[in-house]
């Protein structure tokens, strides 16, 4: 476990992060982690790492974009200090070219996307022991489709971020792929987007990976 005691973790976002989390910090009781991946990340550390009592803050905010982030980063990122930092964005920045195809100014092109994104990992890296960088999302299984062909590109240059700042990286796209050769998209998220407990968990268990759980001790 990469984790040590006393450290927190914060994890912020859009909606899929979000999960109906407690305002203004999603943590403490009455779930106020949320009910997403989030909660099960932080249920996980707490039944297997009871010793490290490490805090997990939510600051996902459902239909953000990167540009979003940029806005809040100081208050909802800096000011809280975390040891180890998630963020998984970009689903809203895609999603509004074709929810929105007539409103331009909701568009966040990729240039603006990877460039943002950059801005925000090296403003955090000085603050943080560790930096994770997840990508975004679309459940459809055809890479042609237009939506998961933007969201890929999208994936690609979050990757590449990770890549340039040294941050980590997991490939939140390519987690959900093997579930695609056993079950349709909608029954892991009814619109291709927002998963339901399985597909969170999918989420959560490819973040544990990432901070190096280790399974073993869900044994009892």
């Amino acid at each position: 476990m990469k984790l040590e005691q006393g450290q927190r973790l914060v994890m912020i976002g859009d909606s899929i992060t979000d999960c109906e989390r407690k305002f203004p910090h999603g943590e403490g009781l009455f779930q106020g982690v949320g009910k997403g991946y989030v909660a099960l990340v932080d249920a996980l550390l707490q039944t297997a790492y009871p010793e490290l009592s490490v805090r997990v803050t939510n600051m996902g905010i459902g239909g953000n974009t990167v540009r979003d982030l940029k806005s809040r980063w100081q208050t909802d990122v800096l000011d809280l200090k975390p040891d180890w930092l998630t963020v998984m964005i970009g689903i809203n920045d895609v999603w509004r070219y074709f929810d929105q195809p007539n409103i331009p100014e909701s568009h966040v092109l990729l240039e603006e996307y990877e460039q943002t994104l950059e801005e925000l990992a090296k403003s955090a890296q000085p603050e943080v022991r560790w930096l994770v960088i997840m990508t975004p999302f679309y459940l459809e299984p055809n890479p042609e489709d237009r939506m998961r062909k933007r969201m890929d590109e999208y994936g690609q240059a979050a990757r590449r971020v990770a890549e340039r700042t040294g941050a980590g990286f997991i490939d939140i796209q390519a987690a959900f792929a093997p579930q695609f050769e056993y079950v349709h998209p909608t029954a892991i998220a009814s619109d291709r987007v927002h998963p339901g407990l399985s597909g969170h968990m999918i989420i959560a268990r490819a973040l544990l990976q990432e901070l190096g759980f280790e399974w073993e001790r869900m044994k009892g």
